[in-house]
C-alpha cells in the first residue's frame, strides 16, 4: 500500500514524514528533473505502508516543476491514501489544495499541523465540525514536538483497515 503526503510548502510535511517513517528513508529525484521526493516505510500492524513525501504544492494544477512532480506522484502512480498536511495557522490558503484533493477518489486524512502556534495566536479550530464538513478524518499535530503523532498513526491504521475491508467487498 502507498500513501502520499501532500501540502503547501513549509507546512511541516517532511517532519511529519520523519515522525511516521523514522530512519527508513530513500531520497529520489523525479525522472527528468532535479526535484527530490522522499520515500519511506511505516509499519501498520503487520503491513508495510510506503509513504511518499511529495514536494510542496499549492494546487493540483501545476504552475512550476515542483508542483508538477507533486501532482504526478499523486495521480500517475497507484495511491491508496492521501495525508494532507496543512498549516493550522493559515487554513484559508491551505484548504484550497485540500478541496482539490477531496475531488479525487482516494481516501484522505487531514493533518492540522502547527496547532500549537495556532493556539498561541488564539485560533480555535472545531476539529469534529471540520471533519464532518470535509468528510475526512482530521487530526491536529505539532510535528516538531511529536504531539498528535500517536493519534495520526491510529487514524492511518483505521483508514488502512477500512480500505482493505472495502477491497474485499
Amino acid at each position: 500500500m502507498r500513501a502520499v503526503l501532500m501540502g503547501n510548502p513549509n507546512v511541516g510535511k517532511s517532519v511529519i514524514f520523519n515522525r511516521l517513517t523514522g530512519v527508513r528513508v530513500i531520497v529520489s529525484n523525479y525522472p527528468g528533473t532535479t526535484i527530490e521526493y522522499t520515500e519511506g516505510i511505516m509499519k501498520v500492524g503487520e503491513e508495510r505502508l510506503k509513504i511518499v513525501d511529495a514536494p510542496g504544492t499549492y494546487s493540483l494544477i501545476p504552475s512550476d516543476k515542483a508542483e508538477e512532480v507533486a501532482s504526478d506522484l499523486l495521480l500517475k502512480k497507484e495511491t491508496d491514501l492521501i495525508i494532507n498536511v496543512v498549516d493550522a495557522t493559515n487554513l484559508e490558503r491551505n484548504l484550497y489544495l485540500t478541496l482539490q484533493l477531496r475531488e479525487i477518489d482516494i481516501p484522505m486524512i487531514l493533518d492540522l499541523n502547527m496547532i500549537d502556534v495556532a493556539r498561541r495566536r488564539g485560533i480555535e479550530i472545531n476539529i469534529p465540525a471540520l471533519s464532518k464538513l470535509l468528510g475526512v478524518p482530521v487530526v491536529s499535530t505539532v510535528a516538531v514536538s511529536g504531539e498528535g503523532i500517536t493519534q495520526l498513526h491510529q487514524i492511518i491504521r483505521e483508514t488502512i483497515l477500512r480500505i482493505k475491508n472495502a477491497d474485499k467487498i
